[in-house]
């Protein structure tokens, strides 16, 4: 899969639309995610409209980018559904990741902004969504067509490799 070894960080959008079915694909890919347990706790708030996402950006100081984003998806986890907290996050980072890799699939660019483990990041999500008790919001992904793309640095580091033979 090149999108491993493609895939940065896009935090400036085009202005343009992104398609019905590419969002579909996108949550399509995070719902394809494994997770402990069989849980997979998650769901997904997709939203367009100009003014959440406005605010929205105002989570933390690093969710700007959301504000000028076209879409942005959330990703939240039901608690009523679920039979331990132990995984929840590491089963929400690896749909992030799905997401995040089709996103560069689909020529779509964009960035995780963590919502958990802050509560007050929490705090402030839940009241913009109007989130309902059971639902706890873990990221923002804002996406979008990339204004410009750069090329991914290399990160493999042979000292951090260690073989047990």
């Amino acid at each position: 899969m090149n999108a491993i070894f493609t895939r940065t960080s896009v935090r400036q959008f085009e202005e343009r639309e992104v398609e019905p079915e590419k969002i579909e694909q996108l949550l399509k890919a995070g719902f394809a995610a494994p997770s402990a347990l069989n849980e997979c706790p998650w769901e997904f708030y997709v939203v367009t409209n100009k003014g959440t996402l406005a605010t929205l950006s105002k989570t933390s100081q690093y969710a700007r980018p959301v504000a000028n984003a076209p879409v942005a998806i959330v990703i939240c986890y039901n608690t009523s559904t679920l039979k331990s907290l132990d995984f929840v996050d590491i089963n929400c980072a690896i749909a992030a990741e799905n997401i995040w890799l089709e996103m560069e699939e689909l020529e779509l660019g964009g960035v995780f902004m963590a919502v958990k483990p802050f509560e007050a990041r929490v705090e402030f999500v839940t009241k913009v969504l109007n989130l309902p008790e059971n639902i706890i919001p873990f990221g923002i992904m804002p996406l979008g067509y990339p204004k410009n793309k750069r090329q991914q640095k290399e990160r493999f580091n042979a000292e951090r490799v260690h073989y047990i033979n």
